[in-house]
């Protein structure tokens, strides 16, 4: 339903507060968003609209950045978004398990809300907490060390209205609209609440600590071309494929042989067609070709 009006002033008082903590105002954009979810638990027409007025953006341009992160949503959203970890190691830790034990249990798919308005199921990528996988979130709040029964166990309590406590983080868990408002920078105090890194996290710190180890100090490294090889290497490498400077710039091998599809020295190939750029798009379409819209 549209904003009212209490709600458009309101969110427009706290989105010039976000408007101003940037030197460019456009840049406000995606916590702003997170301000609109705030309101109407996703991203409305409505919200885009007032978004585009506050910054002089046009509603296309919005539209743009809220349909490219998948924490904006453009249709109602659950108070609770549940979001199960299937990448490779929560995966074969029992991510996947978890995730079609979920799905057949709450009767939704991904991005699906059950009937109550309680959950939305998401299938995620990679939450950062392999250490403890498999590996849940509520609201991105972290469940961790999870199983099929423990997970039903927390979407029990959500949908029953009961407290539910994080593994680690904030000491309970809020709701979406709540944590969309702490992310776009308004603090809800509780910040420092509960276990920043668990045990697992701090392995590392702690063997290196009990073994004495510590990182080289940087005038006793070698130097590096970024990716563990010392320039001296590159440099003699470079010499012998006659003097290229960069990936680049070094001859591509063609399996049909000739030049056909090669790039030597940064030039083009010799069937490249050279056409007049398109200032737009930054593309150079053929000569007599269509301009493709991106």
């Amino acid at each position: 339903m549209p904003l009212t009006a209490d709600a458009r002033e309101r969110l427009a008082a706290d989105a010039r507060e976000i408007m101003a903590r940037y030197p460019v105002p456009r840049s406000a954009l995606l916590p702003m968003l997170h301000l609109v979810q705030s309101e109407e638990g996703y991203v409305s027409p409505d919200g885009i609209g007032l978004c585009a007025e506050l910054l002089d953006l046009t509603t296309a341009e919005v539209a743009a950045v809220a349909t490219f992160y998948t924490q904006f949503k453009r249709h109602p959203n659950g108070t609770y978004t549940v979001g199960v970890c299937t990448n490779t190691l929560c995966a074969v830790m029992g991510g996947d398990t978890i995730w079609d034990s979920l799905q057949a249990y709450l009767g939704v798919g991904h991005d699906e809300t059950t009937d109550d308005g309680a959950i939305t199921l998401e299938r995620v990528e990679c939450n950062a907490a392999c250490d403890y996988a498999p590996v849940m979130m509520v609201n991105w709040e972290f469940f961790d060390n999870q199983t099929p029964s423990s997970a039903k166990a927390v979407v029990d309590k959500l949908r029953a209205g009961q407290p539910v406590a994080p593994t680690r983080g904030a000491a309970s868990v809020c709701s979406f609209k709540q944590m969309s408002r702490v992310l776009a920078g308004f603090s809800d105090g509780r910040a420092d609440e509960g276990v920043g890194a668990g045990p697992a996290t701090q392995q590392g710190t702690l063997l290196a600590r009990r073994e004495g180890w510590s990182a080289p100090d940087a005038g006793s490294r070698p130097s590096s071309s970024g990716n563990g090889v010392s320039t001296e290497a590159v440099g003699a490498a470079q010499t012998a494929a006659g003097g290229a400077t960069s990936a680049h710039d070094a001859p591509a091998a063609s399996p049909g042989g000739g030049d056909r599809g090669r790039t030597v020295a940064g030039k083009p190939p010799s069937d490249a067609t050279v056409g007049e750029r398109d200032s737009a798009t930054g593309t150079t379409p053929p000569s007599g070709g269509t301009k493709q819209e991106g």
